[in-house]
């Protein structure tokens, strides 16, 4: 049996009505330890859409997070009524998202999504957003800054420096690879900061992104390249 996703609110929703449910969302989000080592799959979410199409395209895939090995795999191509609207990318881009993890044979046991999780304004990124739908650990892991300020990390593998904003630590700024570019995570819903750093790190090999939202990213491409929007 697949991943069961309950009905936490309408996306028939205006953009008042969208930042004031961010507001209460947020106070949903549970904050705690991952037991890394008892972590067998660990799943990537990335979300697509071409230059002014309202058709939204995503991919999940899963790994076993020893080998790497892809041991799952599902997209999803969904029509949005609702605007690009930065902050509120969740509400665009989550319907499709859901959709694909909906199709997955296997339950992961983490799911990373390609955005922010706490990392955000009103602290309820994609991560964060999509953790209270489907109820399990999630992490936010984006290429770029959306709020915060930071100091930047050593260039060596591992090193992190806190995101702060309005004093508080809002996730982490990772370098995976010795001499790039560091990257943005933050935790999602029943995860914390140290914790989404060590899944992060754990699921990350010779490039800069993690494995699984790599992956996904290079799925959900070849879906959207695939579709006539």
């Amino acid at each position: 049996m697949g991943l069961q996703i309950g009905q936490l609110h309408s996306w028939q929703i205006s953009y008042r009505e969208a930042v004031a449910l961010q507001r209460q969302l947020r106070d949903r989000l549970i904050e705690q330890p991952v037991e890394i080592d008892s972590l067998d799959t660990v799943a990537g979410v990335d979300v697509s859409s071409s230059l002014g199409s309202t058709l939204i395209h995503a991919a999940a895939v899963v790994l076993d997070l020893e080998t790497m090995e892809r041991v799952d795999s599902a997209t999803a191509s969904v029509e949005t009524r609702f605007p690009y609207i930065p902050g509120l990318l969740s509400f665009r881009e989550g319907p499709a998202a859901l959709a694909a993890l909906g199709q997955l044979s296997l339950v992961p046991d983490v799911v990373i999504f390609d955005g922010h999780g706490y990392a955000h304004p009103r602290r309820l990124g994609l991560a964060a957003h999509m953790g209270l739908w489907i109820g399990m650990p999630s992490i936010g892991c984006a290429k770029t800054r959306l709020v915060g300020e930071h100091e930047p990390p050593a260039r060596k593998r591992g090193e992190w420096t806190p995101l702060l904003d309005a004093g508080e630590t809002i996730g982490a700024v990772l370098t995976t690879r010795e001499g790039v570019k560091p990257i943005f995570v933050s935790r999602g819903h029943l995860c914390d900061l140290e914790s989404a750093i060590a899944v992060v790190m754990a699921a990350t090999g010779r490039f800069r992104l993690p494995e699984p939202t790599r992956r996904a990213h290079s799925l959900c491409n070849e879906v959207r390249k695939a579709s006539k929007d």
